[in-house]
């Protein structure tokens, strides 16, 4: 079990690393289907993950300016709020339809990332945008805690959900926004992990720690791609590879129900 979640954690880090986003949609279907955990459990150990590759993924953006700190982290102080909610309620969920809306949730934003991927492919390339004075602080707060609250319910670290707000809400380019989610990541994720302290869930400490470990190389190794690559290719992947995922969480879940 901890070999493969070292094999499967670097790439889970790549993807956090080089987009910002992707840690908690890849993590929970390996924690459920690969290794053996329940729904619940896995949530919160890909909050552990999630966030130590977060970590140390952020000091790489930082470095180019693409962290937004202060906007960043008013962003997650008020999605901590949606999040601790969210943690509350994903306890009084059976786990088979937290599963379900989790791959619906998956087809949606690999629809939306697909789309914004060979649309940009088209486009000609603009240049980075300056952070601009974003949109009404009443806009912010229900994005932060729409966001808060999905980190916490579903047990990712809510870059699916983040970036895309980030890029409307906050209407900062797509470099800025994926460096500040890795901010956001860092602080909803452990508020994630703390409200679900007292709940009865027991960790598997050996084998999320190695997952952690593995995902944190791939995140230090994913940051240097997110500047060399094109931003659209690693949009259009992405896209794709959520879609992936969310069939196979489809089926299994689906498979579940049956027998």
């Amino acid at each position: 079990m901890i070999v493969l979640a070292l094999a499967v954690g670097i790439g889970v880090g790549l993807v956090v690393g080089a987009l910002g986003a992707g840690g908690g949609i890849l993590s929970v279907p390996v924690f459920v289907y690969l290794l053996g955990q329940d729904a619940h459990t896995a949530a919160a150990s890909s909050l552990v993950v999630v966030g130590t590759t977060a970590a140390v993924s952020l000091p790489h953006h930082a470095r180019s300016g693409g962290v937004q700190w202060r906007r960043g982290a008013l962003f997650a102080v008020v999605s901590v709020i949606g999040s601790v909610l969210g943690s509350r309620a994903s306890v009084l969920v059976p786990a088979g339809v937290l599963m379900a809306l989790f791959s619906a949730l998956l087809a949606a934003a690999g629809t939306v990332m697909l789309r914004k991927g060979w649309r940009a492919r088209r486009e000609s390339p603009a240049p980075a945008n300056a952070p601009g004075a974003g949109r009404g602080p009443a806009t912010v707060i229900a994005a932060a805690l729409c966001a808060g609250f999905l980190t916490g319910f579903l047990g990712v670290g809510g870059g699916f959900v983040v970036v895309p707000m980030l890029v409307l809400v906050l209407e900062l380019d797509m470099r800025r926004a994926a460096g500040t989610s890795l901010l956001i990541m860092v602080i909803t994720s452990l508020s994630g992990l703390l409200a679900r302290v007292g709940t009865g869930i027991q960790i598997d400490w050996g084998l999320t720690l190695a997952f952690a470990a593995s995902s944190m190389v791939g995140g230090l190794l994913g940051g240097p791609l997110s500047t060399g690559a094109k931003p659209w290719v690693l949009t259009s992947v992405f896209g794709a590879l959520l879609l992936v995922v969310s069939i196979v969480v489809a089926v299994s879940t689906l498979s579940g129900f049956m027998t």
